[in-house]
């Protein structure tokens, strides 16, 4: 079988890639080594996990806050397998969404394992040992990532877990050690803390979502820690081990008295310090141009080309945030870049979010890289607890931060906290793309009551201490 282009991967960066070069005209394939497209993200990552959020923050409304609201419910419980179940009728109508559109565009969908056999040719192994090959004039590799879980955390998939089995748990924990105090820990940590379960967090670094501003990893820490979560920061992780079948010993230590050796126990561990790229076992060392780094990225050019000019990569597979909206932006990426066009990624604005209840997000650079830089800023913040509408919905925790250039007052950074941030931060995004200023925020009309006023007076009190309703 001969294609204009084929890609190994079907997430978010593969599936979008494919759409795109099949709208240009390319006769397109796509290769999926499980019967379900959508990869990690929508199968084992951004969707499940989203559902999950949600259904536990119904939950724990209904516990906390119903009555405040006049709501009587009675006696509320969690039906945990009812959870899991629609969680996964959210994942199988998604994924069913992207094989529609893989029929809708006409593209080739070939179940298997794909693997370079030459510079032009994929070799795909089924599940029952059988094999064909592709051959292509281009291929984009777009295979994702998978949790880091070192040996000494000796991971089992019973009670030393991943992301990946933390969102099929069918019964409520009593507690849990979350190893990692990253987007994917505090997400699913927080999903199991409303439920009711005892969750721990031991963090390497000195605070949880080390790579955000500093303000924001200090609203998200205040707020979890009301729903009774535990953090040690500062801390590392020695050793995991299974204890029986039922629970799991985690022995760790602060990093400035590492002899002086602490362990925890609970139902489950769940080990959540990262991802890497999946580009083992993909024949690489068939295709001698392709190069990856220490850390098993793909090495690319600007044009996300690799040594071989005709085989691209994208998304996880290589260098920055980890995301399924950046692999989609780069997947259409190289579809136009293939079609001779000049697409344009600017990474500085990919938002990054945190699907906590309240929501972290974050666009551009932090106070901290600023000040690191040497370039003279002014900040502007404005809490949630001033807001008309997050009373009104009893969301009174956050705030929006918004750092701009002293001299030009364009917009360098944006940072949020609080009630549906994920959506409000695309109102940064659109101002930074076009090189807005605080200014320009502060005199946009935002209507009256939302959460989105909060970033215009954020703007009003970095254009010189202008917010009116503090």
């Amino acid at each position: 079988m001969q294609y204009d282009v084929t890609i190994i991967g079907s997430g978010p960066g593969g599936y979008v890639a494919a759409i795109r070069c099949s709208q240009l005209g390319m006769k397109t394939a796509i290769i999926e080594r499980y019967p379900n497209l959508g990869g990690t993200c929508l199968n084992v990552g951004c969707i499940p996990s989203k559902a999950l959020l949600d259904s536990s923050e119904h939950y724990h409304d209904a516990i906390h806050r119903f009555q405040d609201h006049g709501i009587k419910t009675g006696k509320v419980s969690v039906d945990m397998p009812q959870m899991i179940n629609r969680k996964a009728g959210v994942v199988e109508q998604m994924t069913k969404g992207v094989q529609f559109l893989m029929k809708k565009n006409k593209v080739e969908v070939l179940h298997g394992h794909g693997s370079f056999k030459d510079d032009h040719t994929v070799l795909i192994t089924k599940d029952d040992g059988t094999t064909e090959e592709v051959t292509s004039k281009k291929i984009i590799i777009a295979t994702g990532s998978k949790p880091i879980a070192p040996p000494a955390f000796n991971y089992d998939k019973n009670r030393i877990i991943t992301s990946t089995e933390a969102l099929m748990i069918t019964k409520v924990p009593k507690s849990m050690v979350v190893i990692g105090g990253g987007v994917i820990g505090l997400e699913l940590g927080s999903v199991y803390a409303r439920l009711g379960t005892q969750v721990e967090v031991i963090e390497f670094a000195d605070r949880i979502i080390a790579g955000m501003d500093v303000d924001c990893s200090k609203e998200l820490m205040r707020s979890m820690k009301k729903l009774g979560v535990k953090f040690h920061t500062k801390h590392a992780v020695k050793e995991v081990k299974a204890k029986g079948k039922t629970k799991a010993i985690v022995t760790y230590a602060a990093k400035d008295k590492e002899d002086d050796l602490q362990t925890i126990e609970a139902d489950y561990c769940l080990v959540a310090i990262g991802r890497k790229p999946y580009t083992d076992k993909l024949g690489l060392e068939n295709v001698s141009a392709v190069k990856v780094d220490e850390k098993g990225r793909i090495e690319v050019d600007e044009y996300l080309r690799t040594g071989a000019e005709h085989i691209y990569a994208i998304g996880d597979v290589i260098k920055g945030a980890m995301l399924a909206h950046k692999a989609e932006e780069e997947g259409v990426f190289v579809a136009e870049h293939m079609n001779g066009e000049k697409p344009h990624i600017n990474y500085n604005l990919i938002p990054g979010v945190v699907y906590t209840w309240p929501e972290v997000a974050s666009v551009g650079k932090t106070e901290q890289e600023l000040k690191e830089a040497g370039v003279k800023i002014k900040v502007g913040k404005f809490p949630y607890k001033a807001l008309g509408r997050a009373h009104a919905s009893m969301d009174t925790e956050g705030m929006v931060k918004i750092i701009a250039d002293e001299a030009t007052d364009e917009v360098l950074g944006v940072h949020m906290v609080g009630a549906r941030v994920a959506d409000l931060i695309a109102e940064a995004v659109a101002v930074m793309e076009f090189r807005g200023s605080a200014e320009d925020i502060a005199r946009m009309s935002h209507a009256h009551p939302t959460y989105a006023e909060a970033v215009k007076e954020a703007a009003l009190a970095a254009t010189g201490n202008r917010s009116l309703h503090t």
